[in-house]
């Protein structure tokens, strides 16, 4: 669970991690707003999210948009912010040691606001073929059970 080799971060070891952050979703949000945990999942239905997730890897932040949008079944495209946390902040256990060994994907959750400090508008999407493979992989994992979310 490292930072580019600097160890783990907690919430109290959060402040060696440089941004800048981003955030991957469906929902549509003005510069300014905060957006906070407390609201459903993007990746499984009926489930209150107690964190908000965010990653210093802007291609993370892409797999979230494409990923939000798609699973519920939107044809639109999807947003990526640029993020402040507001608070501290740890190493997401969902995907730290867990499908990557240490934390290549520098995500992060916190219980703490995120405010929206800019759009990323040009990223680049995944090919259908690609996407398509990954949310059979996701279907494949809720299917046996293993689509489990540490919240």
């Amino acid at each position: 669970m490292t930072d580019a080799g600097d160890g783990p971060v907690t919430f109290d070891r959060y402040e060696h991690v440089a941004g800048p952050f981003f955030h991957g979703t469906k929902a549509a949000v003005a510069i300014g707003e905060e957006l906070v945990p407390g609201f459903g999942s993007n990746f499984q239905d009926g489930r209150v999210s107690n964190n908000i997730y965010f990653t210093a890897v802007l291609e993370t932040a892409v797999w979230g948009a494409e990923l939000a949008t798609s699973l519920a079944g939107l044809d639109e495209r999807g947003h990526v912010y640029v993020v402040e946390p507001l608070g501290p902040f740890e190493d997401d256990p969902n995907v730290t040691d867990k499908r990557f060994p240490g934390n290549p994907t520098r995500s992060y959750r916190t219980p703490h606001p995120l405010r929206v400090v800019g759009e990323v508008e040009d990223w680049e999407g995944h090919s259908p073929e690609v996407l398509g493979a990954m949310l059979d992989s996701l279907a494949r994992l809720r299917e046996q059970g293993l689509d489990v979310i540490e919240d």
